[in-house]
């Protein structure tokens, strides 16, 4: 039997035939991949997916991977917005010939999607083995993350609409009942939905919420009821609008009523939600700093304001490393990442790899040098056990014994700008050091116009400066960020830096830390929306408030 629907397609016998995955990608929170998702993802040949789904998956499958772009075939959907008919069974069928692996990876979850079940159809008669990996479903997180529970310890029943596709009958079924109604409709078209309810039964008092771009840090959610949600888009200045169009969940009943909601809005409710936050990226720290603000529901943006380049005269690190192979030294002392990458490039270039430190102690200045370290398949014998600094290197560091050191000589391959900290503090220990510059610092390159403007112009919540050169080098390379954007700095030293750049400084972190400053920007937030709730005003974020005078800085 032919499938029908936008799949009926007729395709010729496959001579070689590959697999096809239909994959939920779940409703828009790329944490929300299933773990069989990621491999699924990491061992496709193609990956056939709308925009936003690709950005979810993207990350997961490798770098050679085909993505194919989809296109609306079907000019009344395209009008309406939402492409409903799409040539993604061609692109399966097409892609699927030869052996190769191909993704189909959809919003929510496959079996709720009518398309992603046509193109089964047509993968099942032309013989394709096809496998599915289901997803949260849009249905399901978005009301999870709005603080909405669908089901209550008197266990009412849940009954899932696509006012798209209901009917009248399913309508006057709904309205009927005291089920909690989950619909998926659009901005737009909230009220008729709404409107439908009452008509068949439903009281216009019936609690509801709608949420826009659920699970991602864009989400919002509207508390009304059946009869006044009309008034409350409008009086939120959400309608009328071009992007009416949007796709929304609204979840109605007594389970989503605004006292409940208050409790459970956990992930709105987040001290930096929907905060655009600028990480200026220097070395290595900006990762961890990122998955940090990520926590507290910041959308982070990093910017490199330092730029990493081989030496000018290579010729003395060149002697270092050949040095380290015939027995020069003791120790070899890492101080950066960038300088472990430094030395292992030219291991690389020299043939080497990491059995020449056989016999070599080796230091590590922070937790995230070792990792490179070990990475490279080396297990550094000293790390600070204190501070991560070259200070607390220092602390652990044995003196120099000519009784049990064979040799005397330390290699320290490191930055042309770093300080002199650790030289001195290992000569004053006795040892003789070969400090060699592995590699420059530059200014970075500057970034793209849309962020230079979103600098200037206001478009970030907030900035996180780590350094006083991470000040220097932004304000050269994009300029100084705008008056409304809140300027958090990782110690007096940085901060005096900003102010003397024009800047005024809200944050100040009580510890030279990047996570502390993080933490301490998160505290600020708290205390600003609990000022505003308190205040009876909206919870705004910075961007969106008017120029005007800035707030004195906060210590944490």
């Amino acid at each position: 039997m032919s499938p029908t629907g936008p799949a009926a397609t007729d395709f010729p016998a496959l001579s070689a035939q590959g697999h096809v995955t239909f994959l939920g990608a779940g409703p828009g929170d790329p944490g929300l991949l299933t773990l069989r998702a990621v491999e699924a993802l990491a061992s496709a040949d193609v990956l056939v997916a709308e925009p936003d789904v690709l950005g979810v998956v993207r990350c997961h499958a490798r770098a050679s991977v085909s993505t194919p772009e989809l296109t609306v075939v079907d000019a009344q959907s395209a009008a309406a917005g939402v492409p409903v008919l799409r040539d993604a069974a061609n692109l399966v069928m097409e892609a699927v010939r030869g052996g190769r692996r191909v993704v189909r990876a959809v919003s929510g979850d496959p079996g709720l999607d009518g398309n992603a079940g046509a193109e089964m159809l047509a993968c099942a008669a032309a013989g394709i083995p096809f496998e599915v990996v289901p997803g949260v479903a849009n249905v399901v997180g978005v009301p999870a993350y709005a603080g909405v529970p669908l089901r209550d310890t008197q266990g009412a029943d849940v009954r899932f609409v696509d006012a798209r596709t209901a009917s009248d009958r399913c309508w006057t079924e709904v309205g009927a009942s005291d089920a909690t109604a989950v619909i998926s409709t659009t901005l737009d078209s909230v009220a008729a939905a709404a409107g439908e309810l009452v008509s068949a039964g439903r009281k216009p008092d019936t609690p509801l919420t709608v949420t826009v771009a659920g699970t991602t840090t864009r989400q919002r959610t509207w508390t009304a009821t059946l009869g006044t949600i009309a008034q409350v888009l409008k009086q939120a200045k959400v309608l009328p609008s071009p992007e009416g169009h949007r796709p929304v969940i609204a979840v109605v009943g007594e389970r989503s009523s605004a006292a409940q909601r208050d409790q459970l809005a956990w992930f709105e409710s987040k001290p930096l939600f929907g905060w655009k936050v600028l990480v200026p990226r220097t070395k290595e720290q900006s990762a961890s700093l990122s998955d940090q603000l990520r926590s507290y529901g910041a959308v982070p943006h990093e910017v490199p304001t330092i730029a990493v380049e081989p030496p000018r005269t290579p010729q003395q690190m060149e002697r270092a490393v050949k040095g380290l192979v015939t027995g020069r030294y003791e120790w070899i002392a890492f101080t950066s990442v960038n300088a472990v990458k430094a030395v292992r490039e030219k291991f690389e270039e020299y043939g080497l790899d990491a059995r020449a430190f056989a016999g070599i102690k080796v230091a590590a200045v922070g937790e995230q040098t070792a990792a490179a370290l070990v990475d490279f398949g080396v297990k550094p014998d000293l790390v600070p056990s204190g501070e991560q600094s070259a200070a607390g290197l220092l602390e652990d560091w044995p003196p120099y014994d000519p009784v049990f050191d064979p040799i005397d000589r330390v290699f320290l391959p490191r930055a042309d700008i770093a300080t002199e900290t650790l030289v001195a503090g290992l000569i004053e220990l006795g040892w003789e050091v070969d400090d060699v510059t592995a590699y420059r610092t530059v200014r970075a390159s500057p970034p793209p116009a849309d962020t230079r403007e979103a600098i200037k112009g206001g478009g970030f919540d907030a900035v996180l400066f780590t350094s006083s050169s991470t000040v220097r080098n932004l304000v050269g390379i994009a300029g100084k960020p705008h008056n409304v954007t809140v300027i958090a700095c990782i110690g007096p030293a940085t901060a005096k830096t900003a102010e003397e750049h024009g800047l005024r400084v809200d944050v100040l972190s009580p510890e030279p830390s990047v996570h502390k400053l993080a933490q301490a920007l998160a505290e600020f937030g708290e205390r600003r929306r609990e000022a505003a709730k308190e205040a009876g005003d909206p919870v705004t974020r910075p961007s969106e408030r008017r120029p005007g005078a800035r707030r004195r800085r906060t210590t944490t």
